[in-house]
């Protein structure tokens, strides 16, 4: 459902708002508040047993693998998409390769910066687990407090900043079972309502320099970070709620089961395709504006393009490793009988 939101996210950007219009979107608003905490939430959730019985060195090669070399497959591919369309437009290339690098490297922190936070965030996490053997909620704590305050703001940094945090509540929860259960088992209906009045209040308080994109998470700006930092911890809880109640009473519908599983299983193959869409469409100019009426049916068409184009390259992937698997299998059971055969003759 997250991964959903982000691409229509990006459609009301792209698409259907155009010229900044769409800081100003309350549709847009009510998805980028809790969005990107929510899923940097259940990223430290589901990290939580890498980081605590795995290795160091093995956690972190797991990582590589599953994030960072798909990210870095998909913008070599959308850097060579680009030179494609610049000679075809031009009748040339770039000739200095330090230029095609640079690109290349600012195409896959812009447009996957989600893939090198979540990344950086279990690097971190991981080394204090290394450095601190048992690690409490109060060093998680800590170390979520001194990330979101230090004042660096080059590249995706603060976008970084902003969502660790939410990256070390997910382990939290993770972390402490116990007491995690007991607190909202017993105050779940208070806290429901307290997060919900937060979550309205902040949403009708959140304008344009609320965005980790423009204030920066800046403690000079201490209104608009913290107003960031509680909308977003509460709408996150709400959310959450919700879509395990939807789960709870839907998981036998077919529909329900198609996004959890279906569209689940493409989360990281949906983001790195949509990045790659979305980016490109940053060289396309549109001459005059569409009514919204085409500009709505050009999202919903662009959409279900990129599910379809990511639903078609998980089936080619499970195929070439079902084939490969296959191949494998036949090459031992070869491999076997040939030695049977050698062992019966000698």
């Amino acid at each position: 459902m997250l991964i959903i939101l982000v691409i229509i996210g990006h459609l009301i950007q792209y698409v259907i708002c155009r010229n900044n219009e769409y800081w100003h979107s309350p549709y847009f608003k009510f998805i980028y508040m809790f969005h990107m905490p929510l899923f940097m939430a259940i990223s430290g959730y589901l990290s939580h047993g890498a980081l605590v019985y795995k290795s160091l060195s093995r956690s972190v090669a797991d990582r590589v693998k599953q994030l960072l070399l798909p990210a870095l497959f998909c913008g070599t591919l959308l850097e060579a998409i680009k030179l494609g369309a610049f000679k075809l437009a031009t009748g040339s290339v770039p000739t200095s390769l330090r230029d095609v690098l640079f690109d290349l490297a600012k195409e896959l922190v812009g447009s996957y910066w989600f893939i090198w936070t979540t990344f950086a965030s279990f690097l971190v996490m991981r080394s204090l687990f290394a450095l601190c053997g048992r690690v409490s909620a109060w060093v998680i704590g800590t170390s979520a407090i001194f990330v979101a305050l230090t004042p660096l703001t080059v590249s995706i940094v603060p976008l970084a900043r902003y969502t660790y945090p939410f990256f070390c509540l997910g382990v939290v929860f993770a972390h402490s079972k116990e007491w995690r259960t007991a607190i909202i088992s017993r105050y779940k209906s208070l806290l429901m309502v307290l997060l919900s009045g937060m979550a309205c209040a902040c949403y009708f308080n959140w304008n344009k320099t609320t965005y980790a994109y423009n204030n920066l998470v800046l403690v000079h700006d201490t209104k608009q970070v913290l107003l960031m930092f509680l909308g977003s911890a509460s709408a996150s809880a709400i959310a959450m709620e919700v879509l395990l109640q939807v789960w709870r009473f839907g998981c036998s519908s077919r529909v329900v089961l198609f996004v959890a599983v279906g569209l689940g299983q493409r989360t990281l193959v949906l983001y790195l395709i949509q990045g790659a869409v979305f980016r490109l469409m940053d060289f396309i100019s549109f001459e005059r504006p569409f009514e919204l009426s085409v500009r709505i049916a050009i999202a919903a068409a662009l959409g279900a393009g990129i599910v379809v184009i990511a639903a078609a390259i998980q089936w080619i992937v499970r195929g070439l490793r079902r084939i490969w698997e296959c191949r494998r299998s036949a090459t031992r059971i070869a491999i076997g009988r040939v030695a049977s055969v050698w062992d019966r003759s000698v």
